[in-house]
């Protein structure tokens, strides 16, 4: 993997001011209006009531990035009868603080998620609830909706039940520290079982790393791929399991909202087979895409760039509400599958999981959520824009800053991909993806690259190809 590079201290200014200019120009807002503050005060203050049952007896804990304090899940894991396990997954009780059509349910649909940036995010809620009243912190009675999850075996997973619960957590884990001691009893072997169940369905889901910008505290950032850690993997699988029975039980109860996503046409297939040779991958004629997915390494460069242009030709998943006679497909997932762990960051999990709530207890489903299904898929769309924007220009400047005064250096890059704009080349250091007029070059050649120009404030790169 490429190196993580600091951004000088020189240019920190320059860094600072770009990223203003991107909240700007993308319209997100600095902070929330007095009155959306005012209800996150008043909604935090609410005392529970019988709709809550007491489930602080249950060892709970979270395991997120260590500085995370927007905690959406926490989770507790036992063995049942017959081989099965269950997952007890307490989800953050966004909707028991937000009302429909109260100050803070307006606001959250005029965001719709959570954007993250270095110098600070852009909540879905006020930091009094996101950070505070709603989120699943250690030591503290939270209200959650704790879904229970059992998965057999084999990795099927099943919804056994949904309620409204205080929970505690025991501990906050962070993925760069928790140790295997630390960890309940079974977490592996339940990331293995849904590992398992999706080699069986032919399932494709594999996570590449990530170009991110961080900050190290002392005003500084760091531009860096950040590999999978292992243990968020298996955390993964916990969502993924929760996600699968809760889509399940909606599509059984012919209600709901899940993501979809297409199967790459027989065009792009080609086209990837071609850019599995060019990268000196084996993909053997037999092997269909999803299995030969399953069999790469995302911390291996070569492996990351075919899995990168993977999820470019699949276009990505898309929400969709319920519809009579369409059983809802999310190609990576090989199966129906929607979002419903994470309310503190996406407004349309809060439905969901209102949704379930009522079908696993034999209630109707509330007509306001199902009205919030009919428009969730534009205001989810619109929303997972903007925010993919954002993250992208971050990563623009950061490259541009990090450039900036090595005009006329050459660098050593690998071709990922080739479209009608050019060559789509990765530095090999720094971590810096760019694009490059190229002829007679195919994914996976290494060439060399000049640099001729790298401006912060238009946030653009621009190479030549030397060799």
């Amino acid at each position: 993997m490429a190196k993580t590079v600091v951004l000088p201290t020189d240019v920190g200014d320059v860094f600072t001011s770009g990223l203003a200019q991107i909240r700007i120009q993308n319209g997100i807002p600095a902070s929330f209006p007095v009155e959306v503050l005012a209800a996150a005060e008043e909604a935090a203050r609410r005392p529970l009531g019988s709709e809550h049952v007491d489930r602080t007896e249950l060892a709970f804990v979270t395991l997120d990035p260590t500085s995370s304090t927007d905690l959406d899940q926490a989770f507790a894991i036992e063995r049942a009868a017959g081989g099965d396990m269950l997952l007890r997954y307490a989800i953050a009780d966004v909707a028991w603080f937000v009302r429909a059509g109260d100050a803070l349910d307006t606001e959250a649909w005029r965001r719709g998620v959570t954007i993250y940036l270095p110098d600070g995010r852009a909540g879905l809620y006020p930091p009094g609830l996101s950070e505070a009243a709603a989120s699943l912190l250690a030591e503290r009675p939270r209200p959650a909706v704790v879904y229970i999850v059992r998965v057999t075996a084999d990795g099927d997973a099943h919804l056994d039940g949904v309620e409204r619960a205080i929970i505690r957590s025991r501990a906050k884990l962070g993925y760069e520290t928790a140790t295997a001691t630390d960890l309940p009893d079974g977490f592996d072997e339940f990331a293995a079982r849904l590992t398992a169940a999706e080699e069986r369905r032919g399932a494709s889901r594999v996570e590449t790393p990530e170009q991110e910008v961080v900050p190290d505290g002392e005003g500084r950032y760091h531009l860096a791929l950040r590999p999978r850690l292992a243990n968020e993997d298996s955390n993964a699988a916990m969502s993924l399991a929760t996600n699968l029975a809760v889509a399940g039980a909606l599509l059984a109860a012919r209600t709901g909202l899940f993501r979809v996503m297409a199967d790459p046409d027989e065009r792009s297939i080609n086209r990837l087979r071609f850019t599995a040779r060019a990268l000196a991958l084996e993909w053997p004629a037999n092997v269909d895409l999803r299995a030969f997915q399953r069999s790469l390494e995302p911390n291996n460069t070569k492996h990351a760039a075919f899995l990168i242009a993977v999820r470019r030709a699949t276009g990505g998943a898309d929400y969709a509400a319920y519809a009579d006679g369409v059983t809802p497909w999310h190609s990576a997932m090989a199966a129906t599958y929607c979002h419903t762990t994470a309310p503190l960051r996406r407004l349309a999990d809060r439905y969901v999981i209102e949704a379930a709530l009522a079908i696993a207890n034999g209630a109707s489903v509330p007509e306001t959520v199902q009205q919030a299904f009919t428009r969730l898929p534009k205001e989810m769309d619109a929303a997972e824009t903007r925010a993919s924007t954002v993250e992208r220009a971050v990563i623009d400047l950061a490259e541009a800053v990090v450039l900036h005064g090595a005009e006329g250096r050459t660098f050593t890059a690998v071709v990922t991909d080739i479209d009608d704009r050019g060559a789509r080349i990765q530095l090999c250091d720094p971590a810096v993806v760019a694009r490059v007029p190229a002829r007679h070059v195919e994914p996976g050649d290494e060439v060399r690259v000049r640099l001729v120009a790298a401006d912060p404030v238009k946030r653009q790169i621009t190479f030549e190809r030397v060799s």
